[in-house]
């Protein structure tokens, strides 16, 4: 059966789209995937690729008078939040599809997705956990679930959820804590009892990220990036990782360096998941300079003037969260 899945990014965040499709198409799985182009520039250059499995929308044709009267009081980030649920019931109102998931542009699949539909089985939404460390745990100020993997059937029980969550972002969406509100995911928690058909994801692979890697080390098996839980020894098939905050700088210098963010990861972490993803990004950068030139499909800013003062840099590197390498590092060249 193919799967319906859509997402959004603007050219800042091409490669991580781009890397985030190859690795869904490299999977095996059977799945169309909706890209939501959020600026002029990544329609283009996804009109040049002429993606297989890819249907690109415009945002003069995704945009209605609802998303366009609370643009100009969203930061950017703060509209991509306020257009997920909007970019899903798009696909449902204008293609023939029985359930579609919105992704998070900076997902890396390392299986098919579908088993997450098999232990869904009649269930209409689908909704992954945070799943978080102890050491890291926002769920009373970010939700008990990401908006990463969020998924509707298209039937009266998705619809009646996926028009409700619609109608709280274009109401309040900001990055902001107010009124057990925070951007569009505090919205989701109390919809196991809100809404008919919930089904919460257990398999351990559907959702890895750095708010929770310290739980789990990683092993390659034939191809295949297989996690263990450090607690019960249980070992899963990692089935997407979410490479939340990776951000690109360059430096005075010229050099470009790349942020992990600020929580613990581990060496084998670093080596298994992250390592290889860079490497995948340059391929989806190189990808997209090939058929549009002059800018980054990274996004990567300059390196503050006012970044990590020595006494923080000092602090962060004693307790291992400080992740600021050079692409050199890993092998990438710096170009």
């Amino acid at each position: 059966m193919t799967r319906h899945f859509c997402t959004l990014f603007d050219s800042n965040y091409l490669s991580r789209g781009l890397a985030m499709y190859r690795s869904l198409l490299a999977t095996g799985a059977d799945f169309r995937l909706y890209v939501f182009a959020f600026d002029e520039r990544t329609r283009r250059v996804l009109d040049k690729l002429r993606l297989d499995r890819v249907v690109v929308v415009s945002l003069a044709d995704f945009e209605d008078e609802k998303l366009l009267a609370v643009k100009p009081t969203r930061s950017v980030t703060e509209y991509c939040w306020t257009s997920s649920s909007s970019t899903v019931l798009y696909v449902l109102e204008n293609f023939d599809v029985d359930w579609c998931v919105y992704l998070d542009a900076d997902l890396f699949f390392y299986a098919d997705p579908e088993p997450i539909f098999e232990e869904a089985g009649e269930a209409s939404i689908i909704l992954t956990e945070h799943r978080y460390s102890p050491k890291y745990d926002k769920e009373v100020k970010s939700g008990r679930y990401c908006v990463q993997f969020t998924g509707f059937r298209n039937d009266e029980r998705g619809l009646a959820a996926l028009r409700w969550w619609r109608e709280r972002t274009l109401e309040w969406c900001y990055a902001r804590h107010e009124d057990g509100k925070f951007g569009d995911q505090k919205y989701l928690d109390d919809w196991t009892e809100r809404f008919e058909g919930v089904h919460v994801v257990r398999h351990m692979g559907a959702g890895v990220a750095a708010w929770n890697v310290r739980q789990y080390d990683f092993r390659l098996l034939d191809g295949a990036l297989l996690g263990r839980e450090l607690a019960t020894g249980e070992e899963f098939q990692t089935i997407f990782y979410h490479f939340h905050y990776l951000r690109y700088y360059t430096d005075r210098a010229g050099r470009r360096i790349v942020e992990f963010g600020r929580r613990d990861l581990s060496p084998n972490a670093i080596d298994l998941v992250y390592a290889p993803y860079l490497r995948k990004l340059e391929e989806a950068k190189d990808e997209a300079l090939a058929v549009e030139a002059d800018f980054d499909p990274h996004g990567a800013k300059p390196l503050p003037r006012n970044w990590k003062t020595p006494l923080l840099y000092v602090y962060r590197k004693l307790k291992g969260v400080h992740h600021l390498y050079p692409l050199t590092k890993f092998g990438i060249d710096d170009d």
